[in-house]
């Protein structure tokens, strides 16, 4: 686009008085020490968005704003007390003020008038965040890293913009779009597609198979000769499951320095994810794949975006994200290719469906030619029951193991089945339909359930509603009591008591669900609850197919058996993923209809029928490729 600075320059009025001017990614970033140019020429830079369709923000020079401790005090008074507000920030070479507060719409005004009064009396422009209503100690690592290292931040975030605004720099011979599968091709597990154009080098998620049983069905294929990690330009996450970010600290590992683009529910829970991850490889005595400086490293490249904001990655790449309704925070790509050569939609996991947390996935795009949809649930005997069903059920056998003295163990992701149920139950036990017990949460799922109060925006209106007007989130429920040592865990198991333990991983591959398992197995008073997709070789996918005698290992040449005589029950409805018919209803409904599928994600026999299905129903190109599959869209 040539020196796109230099002509924004040359549309402002000379009085500007603009000191620099640098890249945000791909906003552009004005600095004026001209006061009054600041406060009400916000018309002018309209004007110029309006030219270069470009995300153009004005700031105050450093030089005049007001002295950081006078400008606290300022805002303090300013701000009224029912905002509760807990940190104040400056970020003084970017003129920034961070203010987070328990109520931000307090703290914002009406129609932002706090905002504007702050930055008219103190000339910091103001950005104001939650402080989640649950303690979120990962939220505030976070924060603290990204507070901590703003300089860093600033020239990382200049030169991604001078990356996406410097134009071609491999040459543009021939326009092309190719797509490489580098896991989660016919399978569940290790998502990572590789996205190719004569001008760009982007990866589509970096998961894992936790469910592996071996080192090479286990990791992404990395090493094909075209990928040079080195060489890639973005990076982008749907959502924080481990089969889908789990490799990204790896990346950073070993030299990529690029963007890492996402939600900020995403960042947040892909960073507790992973450390989560390291901490179980440790106490495991398992081979460490990153360490904790290599994650603090990759949330240091995040580029948060929020739902349907454009933004241009690279110089013939502009994304997209749409809410997919799998978990908090979870996106659809929609990446605009080649200045309108191709557009293509990777779904990631999504849900076509309103949940008790999340809003469905979208469906309405402004132009589409490709999609890439998953297939979990995509085989024609994934008819699941409806959720209020898988409610009755849940209640149903909770209520039944209660009577009988038993305590009832739901093995659970971290991220969304949690705390679906845990509103579920909060809602049952508020309205008397089963009994008042306790619910033990263990694991990343109490921190999971924090970052959920920090991002209240990002669930569906029911919700939203509830916390906003009602001042009901369900939460924060004296039912739910958080375990944090071995000692309460022991606690637990050894009680009399009836009780529901929620606890992670989903697929008892590792973590508390399994100690939990041990110790409880071989009464068949308890119960044993799966919610959510038990992946191929996994501990819980032996349990559910109902194998009846367990063996731990306990030593290098012993181990332990543990006979199953608790019940087992398996309530699908729950799934975070589309089932059958709403993969086919939400084809049916993309708005505009695709001329290809391609279809991903699923074990190998799902994604043959549902390409199978899709190409006989709606007549266009389908694919169901394999891993190490290379297709040409362009």
């Amino acid at each position: 686009m040539g020196d796109i600075l230099k002509e924004i320059l040359d549309h402002l009025p000379s009085n500007a008085e603009i000191t620099s001017s640098c890249f945000e990614g791909a906003n552009i970033i004005l600095y004026t020490k001209n006061k009054e140019f600041f406060l009400n020429k916000g018309g002018i830079i309209k004007e110029i968005v309006n030219i270069f369709k470009k995300r153009i923000e004005l700031r105050p020079d450093p030089s005049i704003v007001e002295d950081v401790e006078k400008a606290k005090e300022k805002i303090k008074k300013i701000i009224p007390e029912d905002a509760n507000i807990t940190n104040i920030i400056f970020d003084p070479q970017r003129s920034v003020v961070i203010i987070e507060a328990e109520k931000p719409g307090a703290a914002i005004g009406k129609s932002g008038e706090i905002l504007r009064e702050i930055r008219k009396t103190t000339l910091w422009v103001p950005i104001v965040r939650r402080t989640p209503s649950i303690r979120s100690k990962i939220i505030e690592n976070i924060r603290a890293v990204l507070y901590e290292n703003t300089e860093f931040r600033r020239k990382f975030l200049n030169r991604v913009g001078k990356r996406v605004y410097s134009g071609w720099i491999r040459g543009k011979k021939h326009e092309w779009i190719r797509v490489s599968f580098l896991g989660g091709g016919r399978q569940v597990g290790r998502s990572c597609l590789f996205l190719q154009t004569p001008e760009s080098r982007i990866l589509l998620d970096c998961g894992i198979n936790v469910a592996a049983q071996s080192e090479e069905e286990m990791f992404p294929f990395f090493d094909i000769p075209e990928l040079k990690i080195g060489e890639l330009d973005a990076v982008i996450i749907t959502h924080a499951h481990l089969d889908h970010c789990a490799m990204v600290p790896i990346l950073f590992k070993y030299g990529y320095e690029g963007p890492v683009y996402c939600t900020e529910p995403t960042r947040d829970i892909m960073a507790l994810l992973n450390l989560d991850y390291l901490g179980i490889m440790q106490k495991e005595a398992k081979k460490q794949l990153f360490s904790s400086t290599d994650v603090k490293n990759m949330v240091k490249h995040t580029v948060c975006l929020n739902y349907e904001e454009v933004t241009d990655i690279t110089p013939d790449v502009r994304l997209t994200f749409y809410n997919a309704g799998h978990t908090l925070g979870s996106a659809m790509v929609h990446l605009h290719l080649g200045n309108g050569l191709h557009n293509l939609l990777y779904t990631g996991d999504f849900n076509f469906e309103t949940s008790n947390l999340l809003a469905p996935a979208s469906t309405n795009f402004p132009r589409l030619e490709t999609a890439i949809i998953e297939s979990t649930y995509g085989g024609k005997e994934d008819i699941l029951p409806s959720r209020r069903q898988c409610e009755e059920q849940l209640l149903s056998i909770i209520k039944k193991t209660v009577e009988r003295g038993g305590k009832v163990l739901m093995p659970t992701l971290g991220v969304g089945r949690s705390q679906e149920v845990m509103v579920i139950l909060e809602k049952a036990i508020r309205e008397k339909k089963i009994p008042e017990i306790p619910v033990y949460v263990q694991g990343m799922v109490w921190d999971v359930t924090a970052i959920h109060t920090a991002y209240p925006d990002f669930l569906n209106g029911r919700m939203r509603r509830m916390i906003f007007h009602e001042n009901k989130n369900p939460f924060l429920s004296e039912i739910f009591r958080k375990v944090g040592s071995s000692k309460e865990m022991e606690e637990i198991i050894h009680s009399e008591k009836p009780c529901v333990i929620m606890a992670t991983s989903g697929m008892m591959v590792g973590g508390p669900s399994v100690e939990y398992f041990r110790n409880l197995a071989e009464n068949p008073k308890h119960s044993l609850i799966f919610t959510c997709y038990q992946g191929e070789g996994s501990l819980g996918r032996r349990i559910e197919s109902g194998e009846k005698e367990i063996s731990f290992p306990t030593g290098p040449n012993t181990s332990e058996v543990v006979r199953v005589r608790m019940e087992v029950h398996s309530i699908r409805g729950f799934t975070g993923h589309s089932t059958r018919n709403q993969l086919l209803n939400f084809v049916y409904r993309l708005n505009p209809k695709p001329k290809r599928i391609i279809v991903n994600h699923g074990e190998s026999s799902k994604c043959l029928d549902l390409a199978s299905t899709l190409h006989k129903i709606h007549k266009v190109e389908t694919n169901a490729p394999r891993n190490l599959d290379a297709l040409r869209l362009k």
